[in-house]
């Protein structure tokens, strides 16, 4: 696929395809001094001397991924501590349980290193983490993740969101203490809310915080199959209603999906007039929601993507949970949260249009999120790609791609998975 040159400052990848609003289009890209220098229709460009070139051959070129919402510090405790029953509350119980006996500032650390070591060689070049806050973790994970991101500089830009239980976000003191946390290392302020009778009060308290402190607010919201978890239309009105000028951004809205046409219609032209923004978890919410001991799941637990979309919403996919109670698989893999996504929220037809949720793992996220990085490919942005075999969305979608060839600042990465067996120390596993 390539003939490779390490010495070389430039290079060029021929006969790639760039996926775009209305398709596909057939492209050379020259990447120098870490950007994209040109890109030019495929065929156009020749080689320059001692350029390295890596033949694309037709296969799609993509933007390195975005993660909008992750759990770095829950991440790969199932082998230690599974979920009891596959429920949302065993899973709640299970993190608590795990966090209380194990979550040292060494045991945070390990498991967030080799979650990134996964994201990294997957094509990840940002991501923003859930940091389970409530006190005294909030001492613990937060100055690792601290180290995380400065470990990670130049590879990996991380952001991270202080995050508690809606019990927690109505005693002001403490939500003033994770406001001023989260402030001191970059973050933004958050939490989860679903059918809560308080959920106004709470969120009043989260906007109230943020805006002081001049935050952004990342919520977990209606995560849930309940139609009475209408905590997205609270949360709309009291942006609009305040005036909140930070970002907003609201995870999962599962219960959108089972409202009545006229409620779901009114909540979302409510969000897009607040100006939220919605992350998706498809494969976490596929998991957990509708699911009840010996009975076969009634729903896929996705939000409107569609519907959302339409009215004006910026849209992202991200990976949630991976190998944690709330979702026991994943590998921070976007190109499977894109492929998974397209089946469970039926996002493939029209085909014409199919192309354009691509920019709902880089570019979309990207700007949500306010990241340095932007996740696009254009003359003068980053030279941060993944380029794979498949051809078509077909080809793509129906094998997990694990030949890609990752390039970072312009250059072939080689960066490999990480090995299960790296956390055999931590986890507790013996042979």
């Amino acid at each position: 696929m390539t003939s490779l040159n390490p010495d070389s400052p430039a290079l060029l990848v021929r006969r790639g395809r760039i996926a775009g609003p209305d398709g596909f289009s057939p492209v050379d890209l020259r990447l120098s001094e870490a950007r994209i220098a040109a890109i030019a229709p495929a065929g156009t460009l020749a080689p320059e001397p001692g350029e390295t070139v890596l033949e694309a051959d037709d296969g799609i070129v993509l933007p390195a991924f975005v993660d909008l919402h992750t759990h770095l510090d829950k991440g790969h405790i199932t082998p230690r501590q599974p979920n009891p029953d596959g429920s949302f509350m065993g899973a709640l119980t299970a993190v608590s349980a795990d966090r209380v006996a194990n979550w040292t500032a060494a045991d945070v650390e390990a498991r967030m290193e080799f979650a990134l070591r996964c994201a990294y060689a997957h094509g990840t070049a940002a991501i923003r983490t859930h940091l389970d806050s409530a006190p005294p973790q909030h001492g613990i994970s937060w100055p690792v993740f601290a180290r995380m991101r400065e470990r990670w500089a130049g590879r990996i830009e991380l952001q991270a969101t202080a995050l508690c239980g809606p019990d927690h976000l109505l005693d002001t003191a403490l939500v003033e203490a994770l406001a001023q946390t989260a402030k001191a290392h970059g973050g933004s302020l958050g939490g989860a809310i679903s059918v809560f009778d308080n959920a106004g009060e709470a969120i009043a308290n989260l906007i109230d915080a943020a805006g002081r402190h001049g935050l952004d607010l990342d919520l977990h919201i209606d995560e849930s199959g309940d139609s009475a978890s209408r905590s997205l239309s609270v949360l709309a009105d009291r942006v609009i209603e305040t005036g909140f000028s930070g970002r907003v951004l609201a995870g999962h809205c599962c219960s959108l999906a089972v409202l009545a046409g006229e409620d779901a219609k009114a909540t979302i032209a409510r969000v897009a007039e607040a100006g939220i923004a919605v992350v998706s978890l498809p494969m976490c919410n596929l998991y957990l929601q509708d699911r009840l001991p010996g009975r076969t799941p009634r729903w896929r637990g996705v939000t409107l993507l569609r519907e959302l979309k339409a009215a004006g919403v910026a849209v992202s996919l991200a990976s949630d949970n991976t190998r944690d109670p709330f979702y026991a698989y994943g590998d921070l893999d976007m190109l499977e949260v894109l492929r998974e996504s397209v089946r469970i929220g039926h996002l493939d037809h029209p085909a014409d249009r199919l192309a354009d949720w691509f920019s709902a793992i880089a570019a979309v996220p990207a700007r949500t999120g306010g990241f340095a990085y932007g996740g696009t490919l254009a003359t003068s942005a980053p030279a941060d790609l993944v380029v794979v075999r498949a051809r078509t969305p077909g080809e793509l979608f129906s094998r997990p791609q694990a030949d890609r060839t990752v390039i970072r600042a312009g250059a072939v990465i080689s960066a490999r998975l990480p090995d299960y067996r790296d956390l055999d120390p931590i986890l507790g596993v013996t042979s």
